[in-house]
């Protein structure tokens, strides 16, 4: 809806085809029991998406959540060292580790992040901090900043930048990101972009090194110059006759896709008020109650989101029991408040990311097919999660215009 909407600004005639019949995709919001879930937990950074969606005139209704917190560390909770009273307090860290985490929390943002592009994340922290549980600190940030569990893949300088944006703060939407959809969905009719939901495409068109139609499953055919494809990599090359000859081959190769166990519950009333925010360090699970900041129940339920980041093995039984053993210690007794709860046990973060392995970054154009371009989370050019999403569906439309020596408007 990014690339419609920028398109149809620029006067260009402009179709979005969803296969499901309601438009949003992963940052839908499901509405259950007056409780607003996402599909896992979101947060906005202050990255390319906000700047996006701030431009294109979203109201973006929510609010700044505090982070006061606290870490899973051998089974206890400890305080998060995340400003100068807890990191005075905090029994995580040693004298010596306040100190070093004290030094980097001065330093992290004036950091050059891209120094950093060819290099893993491991190198970088194993590298450049000295204390242990300081390493361990940055790991469960990191982890959390980018929902990837694997740092001897991972690029260390993109999700640097991340950590650098998460210090300006991250927001928390009213009513969930389906409140952004819609928004979107809204600008996207006023400019005249045409939205074809319910209407699957099976193939993409393409004759003599030019894109020439998309054909939908209902034999509909639909004519275009240039298609912008934000499918996942493996479906774009299902899509798209001898993709093989193509670098749609090499983007699909080279995707690692990360993926979470999801749990989210609508509690009547916190147990432990005070414990709302809490990193997991020595495992991979995180708890954020979005209802500290935004609006997400009719009723004032508090609405808490958990997450397992996954690593290449997955059992749904195992994270889900992971997961309410961490709630149990963070809210005692949660089941006697609960209203309702959502659990997805292997939903899909990103298809693909910045790591070590990567040949090249997707998009925008597909150079062998003259008006074939990509989009989507997963066409990062160093962006992380949605900022990838909107920033790539710009460089798409951008290229569009460029070709044709139209002014861009507004970006």
């Amino acid at each position: 809806m990014t690339a419609a909407i920028y398109a149809a600004k620029a006067g260009k005639k402009t179709a979005v085809i969803e296969k499901q019949n309601r438009l949003g995709g992963r940052a839908i919001s499901n509405k259950k029991k007056g409780a607003y879930f996402n599909l896992g937990g979101h947060a906005l950074y202050h990255g390319d998406a906000l700047a996006t969606f701030r431009k294109l005139g979203l109201s973006l209704q929510g609010n700044k959540p505090s982070i006061d917190g606290y870490a899973i560390w051998k089974g206890k909770l400890l305080t998060l060292p995340m400003g100068v009273k807890s990191l005075l307090t905090t029994s995580l860290l040693s004298w010596k580790g306040k100190m070093e985490l004290a030094s980097w929390l001065t330093k992290l943002g004036k950091l050059d992040a891209h120094r950093y592009d060819q290099i893993s994340l491991r190198e970088w922290i194993e590298g450049n901090l000295q204390d242990p549980m300081v390493r361990n600190l940055f790991y469960a940030l990191t982890r959390t900043a980018s929902y990837v569990v694997a740092p001897d893949l991972q690029a260390a300088g993109p999700v640097i930048k991340q950590l650098q944006n998460t210090l300006q703060g991250v927001l928390y939407l009213d009513r969930g990101w389906g409140a952004a959809v819609d928004e979107l969905e809204k600008k996207a009719s006023e400019h005249g972009v045409q939205l074809l939901t319910g209407n699957k495409v099976i193939s993409i068109g393409h004759c003599d090194g030019a894109v020439q139609h998309v054909h939908c499953e209902d034999g509909t055919p639909i004519e275009a110059k240039n298609i912008i494809v934000t499918t996942p990599p493996a479906v774009t090359h299902q899509l798209v006759p001898d993709a093989e000859a193509t670098a749609l081959h090499t983007w699909k190769e080279q995707a690692i896709e990360i993926t979470a166990a999801c749990l989210d519950v609508a509690l009547r009333r916190l147990p432990k008020p005070k414990q709302q925010f809490v990193y997991g360090i020595d495992q991979t699970v995180f708890l954020s109650n979005q209802s500290r900041a935004a609006y997400l129940s009719e009723d004032g339920a508090q609405v808490i989101s958990m997450i397992k980041y996954q690593g290449q093995e997955t059992c749904p039984e195992k994270d889900l029991q992971e997961l309410e053993q961490a709630l149990e210690l963070i809210q005692p007794g949660w089941r006697d408040e609960l209203i309702v709860r959502q659990y997805l046990p292997k939903i899909t973060v990103c298809h693909d990311f910045m790591h070590m392995k990567r040949q090249e970054n997707p998009g925008p154009a597909v150079q062998e097919i003259k008006g074939l371009y990509v989009a989507g989370e997963w066409a990062s050019h160093g962006e992380l999660l949605v900022d990838a999403a909107t920033a790539s569906a710009k460089r798409a439309v951008q290229h569009i215009l460029s070709l044709e020596g139209k002014e861009k408007d507004g970006w």
